[in-house]
């Protein structure tokens, strides 16, 4: 499938304190009468706990827009699958409603028209593994919760329409790679009602 990438966290170093405990020196040889004398033990010192990673904490507000941003995402992508296995049935209307908007939308367009032109189609789905938030900012204008996941489209062949025979294609076009996704609480152009929207998609490498 040529793009585009339609089909398509940081390890925190611990360390450890380690405690020395100091050694005393025995009575001097040569003095069989000399009695030790006696020494108390040496402090040791308590090990120090190793931090713990830092991990985000989000306010319910924030909780409950990743929760409504991810699911959207997972809709937006089946649509976007479905779009492409049947480029014919593909609609605009069909992508909004599953939260399909703004360049992404365009973009989804754009390769379902290339692969029409060509009587081509795509046989398989993009697995989508690994949905984490990347950054949440619900003071902006237009809210926006930002994802990062892996996907797994080495399981997608084009192929054609009309004899459901592979479309040769060059190396790397099927892949596992990283994205981060824009998914933002919107309106699409012409409607009033918000919703949350996969705007963008921005390919990161693999995964």
């Amino acid at each position: 499938m040529p793009r585009r990438p339609v089909f398509l966290p940081a390890t925190a170093a611990l360390c450890a304190l380690t405690a020395l405990t100091a050694c005393q020196g025995s009575p001097e040889a040569g003095h069989p009468n000399t009695t030790p004398t006696s020494n108390s033990p040496a402090p040791t010192s308590t090990p120090t706990t190793p931090a713990s990673p830092t991990t985000p904490t989000w306010t319910s507000e924030e909780q409950a827009a990743i929760t409504a941003a991810k699911s959207r995402y997972i809709s937006a992508r089946a649509a976007i699958d479905t779009a492409l296995n049947n480029p014919p049935a593909a609609s605009k209307e069909k992508l909004l409603r599953a939260g399909t908007g703004g360049k992404w939308l365009v973009q989804v367009l754009t390769d379902v028209q290339f692969n029409l032109d060509r009587g081509w189609y795509a046989d398989g789905k993009a697995s989508v593994e690994g949905v984490s938030v990347a950054s949440v900012n619900l003071k902006a204008e237009q809210p926006e919760v930002r994802l990062n996941a892996c996907l797994d489209t080495s399981r997608i062949s084009l192929r054609y329409q009309a004899t459901r025979k592979p479309v040769p294609v060059g190396p790397g076009s099927a892949r596992r790679h990283k994205v981060q996704a824009q998914v933002t609480y919107t309106a699409p152009v012409g409607q009033s009602k918000k919703a949350w929207f996969l705007m963008d998609e921005t390919d990161l490498g693999s995964c």
